[in-house]
């Protein structure tokens, strides 16, 4: 997920290049995106013009927040026939909850206690639906299903807020969520970083954009649909047609800072899933 105007664009024009993080104190290198990566995401309908693709480390993150590696890219299919008929949208692949299903979360010591609280109140957001799968954190990441860490500062810079990917071919859920250690600064409350969380902890639970089909919705600037992108992008029955701002979903693409609670489709789309 990503604010509205940030300067994610400039990323793609890099070829190399080397940033010192003063918390880790170590270089981290962002490289060039090469063409062939460019081509297979905009074969299965992700937007690398307006959005454009940034390789950190052995993955990209696409469309502001989602994260895929290199094999997962050159597996997706091409889109063809996508329905937009439907508020809320899932992957191919879900959890598997076998009746009920408890996820661990570890949050990282690197941040405030700010962002901790927001990842609190994200875990009750999900816990108070009464859903066939709970969160709980945990103190350690040894056997954690999901591992919060931060994002690298480059990215922070740039505007990311945070990324996730989808959930696994075995039913798993998605087991890092990369999150910008400096919401708070950014004038994010306690429910604009549960938001942010949330929205992270949907991808990994199988969740896509409510707004996939045209990112301009909550993102500005042109119209732009990100594809089924080759996980899917399936309709959740008894959510209504469209998507709109001022309904707030917790799955819009782009964030405004604001805290988006659960609204009433939200909570149809998580309890036809789970």
């Amino acid at each position: 997920m990503k604010k509205l105007n940030l300067f994610v664009a400039l990323t793609v024009l890099l070829s190399v290049f080397f940033v010192a993080c003063e918390q880790e104190e170590e270089t981290t290198v962002i490289q060039e995106v090469s063409s062939e990566v460019l081509a297979a995401l905009e074969s299965a309908g992700f937007d690398v013009t307006d959005q454009p693709p940034i390789k950190f480390e052995e993955s990209y993150i696409v469309e502001g927040d989602i994260l895929l590696t290199y094999k997962q890219i050159f597996n997706l299919a091409k889109t063809e026939g996508v329905s937009v008929n439907s508020k809320q949208y899932s992957t191919n692949n879900l959890v598997a909850t076998n009746g009920g299903r408890n996820i661990t979360v570890f949050v990282s010591s690197r941040f405030n206690t700010a962002t901790v609280a927001g990842v609190d109140l994200a875990i009750q957001r999900y816990n108070d639906e009464n859903l066939e799968i709970t969160f709980q954190r945990v103190n350690s990441s040894g056997n954690a299903d999901i591992s919060i860490t931060r994002l690298n500062f480059f990215l922070e810079f740039f505007g990311v807020l945070g990324s996730a990917g989808f959930p696994t071919a075995s039913g798993d859920p998605f087991n890092a969520i990369s999150l910008n250690g400096r919401l708070s600064n950014l004038g994010f409350d306690t429910g604009g970083i549960a938001t942010i969380v949330s929205h992270e902890m949907g991808h990994c639970i199988g969740f896509r954009h409510t707004d996939y089909f045209d990112r301009s919705i909550s993102c500005g600037d042109a119209t732009d649909n990100e594809g089924d992108g080759g996980v899917g992008a399936n309709l959740i029955p008894g959510t209504p047609s469209g998507a709109t701002l001022s309904d707030a979903s917790w799955m819009l693409a782009c964030s405004d800072g604001s805290d988006r609670p659960f609204n009433t489709d939200d909570q149809t789309a998580l309890d036809f899933l789970y």
